[in-house]
Parts: structure tokens; C-alpha cells; sequence
């Protein structure tokens, strides 16, 4: 197997939690850093990686950013999803102490998701491009003073210590991702646990969606996840779903048929195995 056969793609800095991710998910492969989503799906369409980790969600964020609108355009498949655990660290350069701490740097989400600490020490929050690269940053510049959030896995990188562990404020703070690859990998229509994910365009005509998801409901399909976008003029063109069930199952294959009598397109992004976070969260089968 050569070297971009094992490899997997991620935006970010090693040490990233993307780069958690690809080694949780896939601890036989070798994590490729990437400096933005677009580089990202390039290096898998390109062949030097197989697959990318690609974050869609967070519990406490909410939606990551832009990734909505370059999934569809990615022209790679979803094969699997990953729920990734999110510990922050409050990480100095050694010998530094908590009162020493007059600045912390971290990504503008990963310092919303530590106010309660940031407030208790007083110090001053600094907006950087991502927790491991601030990581990075921090142990090069060798000052007591300055501090990053970032994970575990960056503090082993950059030769930094873990001043205080899981510093976030929501303990259920947890990313899910989505893992891309060139060609689709269908479990299956007899797989058990199957997610569908899909787009679909609207027709601009008053209660579109409404009518678009009422094949859902009365063929009895949960869909766990409905993003909207809009175009240049600002009218909601494009949705992107995630669904229970496989789409040549009854339920799902005649609630998708209804959906195409009114939508201008659908497209199915990829289905793929239910990963095991969402059956332990989820065992009654709701949203």
C-alpha cells in the first residue's frame, strides 16, 4: 500500500482535534494536514490521501462553517461519520503556573467553549486561526505568560504542559465528522443502522418544505439533521438532511419518491454505517 493509499486528510495543524479524530477513527492510517477544507477534499480527489475528516457539527458551536456549502461541490461520498469527544487543555510552556497566565489563545470556538475559566483567571482572550497551530505558537515563543487551548495531543506535540484538563464549560462538548472518500461504500440495504445523507433544491412556491418533509412523516422516516442555504438572493434554495434508514428501503425510498415530485434536484451525499455514539444517544429511535 503506498504512502497516500494510508493516508488521511484533515484541516488544520498536527494536533488539531481533526487529527484526534483521524487517529480514533483510524489509527492505521497516517493523519494529512491540510490548510483549508478545500485543500482537504483536493488531496483525496488528487490521490495523495484515501479519505478526509471532515467536521460537520458541534454540540456547542453548532454548525462548522462554509463545510455545507463545499460538501456538495467536493465530488467525494460519505462512507462514515465519527463522534469525536472535545477535551480542552489550558496549555503553558514549562515551568509556567496558572498565575503566570496573562493571555490565552485558541480558536474563537474553543475560547466561547471555555468562558467560565477565562473569566475566573482574568486573562485575556486572543482569537487565533486554530487550537493546535496557537499551540504551536505558544512553544515557540517560550513566555510563561501567554497560554493556549488546545488538545492533549497538541501539548505532546509542541513539547507543552497541560496546566488544567477538560476546562470546557459543557462536558457533553462533542464535533461530529463526516469521513469522504472518491468512491461511495453503500453498507448495504439488510445493514441494520444506516444513514442517508442528502441534498435537495426547493422550488421557490410558498410551503415548499413543508410539503417537501410531509413524505417523511407519514412514511416514517426521522431525519436527525436539516440545513438550509441560500443563494445570491437570499431565498432558501438548498437543503442539506440526514436520514434514518437506507434509501431502497420501503420507508425511506417512498418518502425520497414523494420528495422528487417537488424539488428541483436531490442527491444522495452518501449512506453509510450509524456510528455507535448515535445508538448509545439515541436508543429510542428520536431526534
Amino acid at each position: 500500500m503506498s504512502e497516500s493509499d494510508n493516508s488521511i486528510a484533515f484541516q488544520g495543524a498536527p494536533g488539531a482535534y481533526s487529527d484526534m479524530a483521524c487517529r480514533s477513527a483510524h489509527p492505521e492510517m497516517t493523519p494529512l494536514p491540510c490548510r483549508t477544507f478545500s485543500d482537504t477534499f483536493e488531496a483525496v480527489r488528487s490521490g495523495a490521501a484515501r479519505l478526509a475528516m471532515i467536521p460537520i457539527e458541534n454540540t456547542i458551536a453548532g454548525r462548522v462553517a462554509d463545510i455545507h456549502h463545499l460538501l456538495p461541490e467536493s465530488d467525494l461520498h460519505i462512507i462514515a461519520e465519527h463522534f469525536q469527544r472535545v477535551n480542552h487543555h489550558l496549555l503553558g510552556v514549562p515551568g509556567a503556573k496558572i498565575s503566570d497566565i496573562t493571555h490565552v489563545h485558541s480558536h474563537v470556538h474553543a475560547l466561547n467553549q471555555c468562558c467560565k475559566l477565562i473569566r475566573t483567571l482574568g486573562v485575556e482572550p486572543v482569537v487565533r486561526a486554530d487550537t493546535a497551530g496557537a499551540a504551536a505558537d505558544i512553544a515557540a515563543r517560550g513566555d510563561k505568560t501567554q497560554a493556549a487551548i488546545a488538545s492533549e495531543l497538541a501539548a505532546e506535540m509542541d513539547g507543552l504542559v497541560s496546566l488544567q484538563a477538560n476546562i470546557e464549560d459543557a462536558e457533553h462538548n462533542t464535533t461530529r465528522f463526516v469521513i469522504m472518500a472518491r468512491e461511495p461504500n453503500d453498507p448495504g440495504v439488510d445493514c441494520e443502522n444506516v444513514m442517508t445523507s442528502f441534498i435537495f433544491r426547493v422550488r421557490n412556491v410558498p410551503a415548499a418544505l413543508y410539503k417537501a418533509l410531509g413524505g417523511f412523516a407519514t412514511n416514517g422516516v426521522n431525519l436527525t439533521k436539516l440545513e438550509s442555504y441560500v443563494d445570491a438572493g437570499f431565498i432558501a434554495a438548498q437543503f442539506y438532511a440526514d436520514a434514518e434508514g437506507h434509501p431502497d428501503q420501503p420507508g425511506l425510498k417512498q418518502a425520497l419518491e414523494e420528495l422528487d415530485f417537488i424539488t428541483h434536484e436531490i442527491r444522495i451525499m452518501g449512506v453509510y454505517p450509524a456510528h455507535p455514539f448515535r445508538l448509545q444517544h439515541n436508543g429510542n429511535g428520536e431526534a
